[in-house]
């Protein structure tokens, strides 16, 4: 079967259809780097589970379900930018 896309589509592949490879990867380092901490300072099974669910969660929600589904990376460049620069602000005129 072949699809026809218009040309004013924007195609982009994601994972599970609602969230971005380039998200993916952060998250996956972003878990790897909790779970080694995690792991070096806590030694109950238990402890390291809920810990391990409370720092990672929140950024795992806040990566998938994004703003306007935008890019991730764009969303912390603003951050920072924000973080720098924290007189400058947006003025929306509605």
């Amino acid at each position: 079967m072949n699809f026809i896309f218009p040309k004013n589509y924007n195609f982009s592949f994601k994972l599970f259809g609602f969230i971005d490879y380039s998200t993916v990867i952060i998250n996956i380092i972003y878990g790897l780097f909790i779970f080694i901490i995690i792991n070096l300072l806590v030694s109950t099974l238990s402890m390291k589970i809920y810990l391990f669910i409370i720092l990672f969660l929140p950024f795992f929600l806040f990566t998938a379900l994004n703003i306007h589904r935008e890019n991730i990376f764009i969303i912390f460049l603003y951050l920072i930018k924000y973080m720098k620069r924290q007189k400058i602000y947006f003025y929306n005129k509605l």
